[in-house]
């Protein structure tokens, strides 16, 4: 008697664009915008044309605004994807992590020192996007809100932007910068790379803010 046939079924393809909803393009324009920063700072370092930086550190507002108008809109229509999670976070690691660091970079903070404190804050970046969403469960009253974060939001990068912006406005860029520059053991600090380290300590913090 010969065997039955079992028939194996294939798992049904995952599709990407179909699984978009309105929300998740505009947490891609946060990306967008974030990723447009890094290369218009890179693009700034090859040409040494002010407006390039301008346009990176003017693209990290914009950013903001599309991170803010992703969840409004999630809400607005009751509507989200399986992806909305992982993209505002891997939006957001871009937009006010890395995209600020590089701008630091850009603008002179480029010593040993300096880099090591960049580095740092993205990676405080990194880890407070992951805290987030391994404890919103957790951090959730009864109707799924999260009524506070712990740290301050990653988002908040966007100060240290506004400050460079500020500095680029009054020429105290690049050998004029702010402080000047600080050699210790060998090693070049420039003392407004602290700015970095408090924002990044702050956002690994414990520290509870009200989300609005």
């Amino acid at each position: 008697m010969p065997e039955p046939v079992i028939s194996a079924s294939r798992p049904r393809r995952f599709s990407l664009i179909r699984s978009f909803v309105l929300a998740d393009f505009l947490t891609l324009g946060n990306g967008f915008c974030g990723s447009g920063s890094v290369l218009a700072a890179m693009q700034y370092l090859v040409t040494a044309q002010g407006r390039w930086l301008t346009l990176a550190m003017g693209l990290l507002p914009v950013a903001l605004i599309f991170d803010f108008a992703d969840g409004r809109v999630a809400r607005w229509r009751r509507q989200s994807s399986s992806l909305g999670a992982d993209l505002d976070s891997l939006a957001d690691v871009i937009s006010f992590g890395l995209a600020p660091a590089a701008l630091g970079f850009a603008v002179g903070l480029r010593g040993a020192l300096d880099v090591a404190i960049l580095l740092y804050f993205v990676a405080c970046g990194i880890s407070r996007l992951a805290r987030f969403n391994a404890t919103a469960v957790s951090l959730a009253d009864e109707t799924g809100k999260v009524k506070y974060f712990e740290g301050t939001p990653i988002p908040t990068s966007v100060l240290i932007v506004g400050l460079l912006a500020i500095l680029q406005a009054t020429d105290r860029l690049g050998a004029n910068l702010w402080l000047g520059a600080w050699t210790i053991g060998g090693l070049v600090l420039h003392p407004l790379t602290l700015v970095y380290a408090i924002s990044g300590s702050l956002m690994i913090s414990t520290i509870r803010v009200p989300k609005l």
